[in-house]
């Protein structure tokens, strides 16, 4: 059974810091690409951050330069690293893992406070 569980989320002020984490189980985690999503109140879902079993990383352009995705192979666990929040990082973040088909944690909310 495949699972997926964030956790590091919580409230922050503006030009604060959060760590999310990602714990998977029951995947070959280093095979799959794994990713964050985010999801705000009445917006569809959206990449945040993805890096590839090789290690490449991809974002979305509004969290270039303030978000860093970074994997550990040997604890099964990715990271987000966020820095100089801001009022519209606020959402649900989504851990995301890729292989022939994706598989979704139940999400953690960050709300950063102006």
């Amino acid at each position: 059974q495949v699972q997926l569980v964030e956790s590091g989320g919580g409230l922050v002020q503006a030009g604060g810091s959060l760590r999310l984490s990602c714990a998977a189980s029951g995947i070959i985690f280093s095979a799959y690409a794994m990713g964050w999503y985010r999801q705000a109140p009445g917006k569809q879902r959206e990449l945040v951050a993805r890096v590839t079993a090789g290690g490449n990383t991809i974002y979305a352009d509004s969290v270039k330069g303030r978000f860093t995705i970074s994997r550990d192979n040997a604890k099964n666990t990715v990271y987000l690293q966020m820095n100089s929040l801001k009022p519209e990082d606020t959402a649900v973040y989504y851990c995301d893992a890729f292989l022939t088909r994706d598989y979704w944690g139940r999400g953690t909310q960050v709300t950063v406070s102006s």
